[in-house]
């Protein structure tokens, strides 16, 4: 690569010290010809998000399962601060109910931690040059959700009680159950209950679905002109 060529500065997120040590030794090896550097390390949510905010990287390896929360809710944050920062899934766990919440948060991309050192710095030069970047597994069933696609939203969140709604839009910003149930001072099994109801009156099967639907029906509508 030229030696003219922009320094890609790298946060990395997980909760693991030694995963965060292995990536920084896989990257100072394998990203030193892609001038990557990693500018720094976050281990939940709340770090992500305020590490983001200080050192402005330009892309952040972020894993899902953080102590304090789920890395898609960090995704939204960061992309909600600055829509220009890359944020790449690097996780163990793939289902099409987190890939497709990935995607809606805002994720450049979704890999897993198998993925080879020479196939993680090409993904982070990808997603630093704007580019989506998805192993072929993963594109294959974004794809087919894609062609499944989100029920449609009209007036559908009417159907829904005031407390439903109020779990439906924890969900959409990407807590868990449990943090759900946390935040509204509410057992786990309560809100697996409302959540059932919830994909019952909506008509949907996947809770990604729903909360596409929420999103969907939470924009504001366009002026006419």
């Amino acid at each position: 690569m030229s030696a003219s060529a922009p320094t890609i500065r790298v946060l990395v997120v997980d909760d693991s010290a030694l995963v965060r040590m292995g990536l920084r030794s896989v990257l100072g090896t394998h990203g030193a010809a892609a001038r990557i550097v990693v500018a720094g390390e976050a281990d939940s949510v709340a770090s992500a998000v305020s590490e983001t905010k200080r050192l402005k990287p330009d892309v952040v390896l972020l894993d899902i399962r953080l102590p304090d929360g789920s890395g898609l809710h960090a995704c939204r944050e960061i992309k909600r601060m600055d829509a220009s920062t890359r944020v790449l899934i690097l996780t163990s766990v793939a289902t099409d109910e987190l890939i497709q919440e990935a995607v809606m948060a805002g994720a450049q991309g979704y890999l897993m931690k198998e993925i080879d050192p020479d196939g993680l710095t090409r993904a982070i030069v990808d997603a630093f040059a704007g580019k989506s970047v998805l192993t072929p597994e993963i594109t294959a069933r974004v794809l087919q959700l894609l062609r499944e696609g989100p029920p449609a939203a009209g007036d559908s969140l009417a159907v829904l009680s005031a407390q439903e709604r109020r779990v439906l839009a924890l969900v959409a910003d990407g807590l868990t159950n449990k943090e759900v149930a946390e935040k509204l001072r509410l057992s786990d099994n309560t809100v697996k209950n409302y959540l059932v109801s919830v994909f019952e009156k909506l008509q949907v099967k996947r809770r990604s679905q729903a909360a596409a639907v929420y999103v969907q029906a939470s924009r504001p509508t366009p002026p006419q002109a």
